[in-house]
């Protein structure tokens, strides 16, 4: 038996060590993304509204990640560099964690030292096709099982304040960022210069390497 579990913690640990990435570029899309307010993972923290939350912001990304998901692994130290690096020029970041419990999202953001809010929409598995989050993705055309982690960017002053849709065409990120890329773009939006020119990953065409294991939870917190 110990040696059976041996194994299959080290199959665990080489699994994640050779995940393999799945970028994809920022592109602009026709999307009818809505207004929410979903509860906020730690505890404590108040419900979250996403308009009110752009306020005083030049730019807001919002990334929907499940806590168990390979892809979301290999982003969420990029997406925090991003935060800390130009939080204070008007940069926000808003995660929404999905299909799976708030106990699991909460370990995730103590893993990486998330320090963004995070609020969650779904806390089961079960939840895949009834999430906003997988009717947003399809509508951008993300063909992937899960679509984690999936991004969305949003310029607070060309949001819409009345009316049923905040914006009816933006960009999205329909995998991982390319880190190189996707900083450019920040800057541009933020009204910052462009930075020297970094090596850059071309889009991915690997297959989704993001699937929940099958100790993931089904029941909700």
């Amino acid at each position: 038996m110990k040696t059976f579990l041996l194994l299959a913690i080290l199959l665990f640990s080489f699994t994640l060590a050779n995940a393999q990435h799945e970028y994809a570029p920022v592109l602009e899309k026709e999307i009818k993304y809505k207004d929410w307010t979903y509860k906020q993972v730690r505890e404590g923290d108040k419900d979250l509204n996403l308009l009110s939350s752009t306020k005083g912001k030049k730019l807001v990304m919002v990334v929907y990640f499940a806590p168990w998901c390979g892809n979301w692994k290999l982003q969420a130290p990029v997406a925090q560099r991003f935060y800390e690096k130009y939080k204070a020029n008007g940069f926000e970041i808003i995660g929404v964690g999905e299909y799976d419990t708030v106990e699991a999202i909460k370990k995730s953001l103590d893993t990486f030292k998330i320090t963004f809010p995070v609020v969650y929409e779904s806390d089961s598995t079960a939840a895949k096709q009834q999430t906003l989050h997988y009717s947003y993705r399809k509508m951008t055309g993300d063909s992937r099982n899960w679509g984690s982690p999936w991004s969305i960017f949003l310029v607070p002053s060309e949001l819409k304040s009345k009316g049923e849709f905040l914006t009816e065409k933006t960009f999205v990120v329909n995998g991982e960022l390319m880190e190189a890329e996707s900083e450019a773009f920040i800057r541009e939006k933020l009204g910052l210069p462009k930075e020297g020119q970094k090596a850059e990953v071309s889009a991915s065409k690997t297959p989704e390497v993001c699937e929940p294991t099958a100790t993931t939870s089904l029941k909700k917190p």
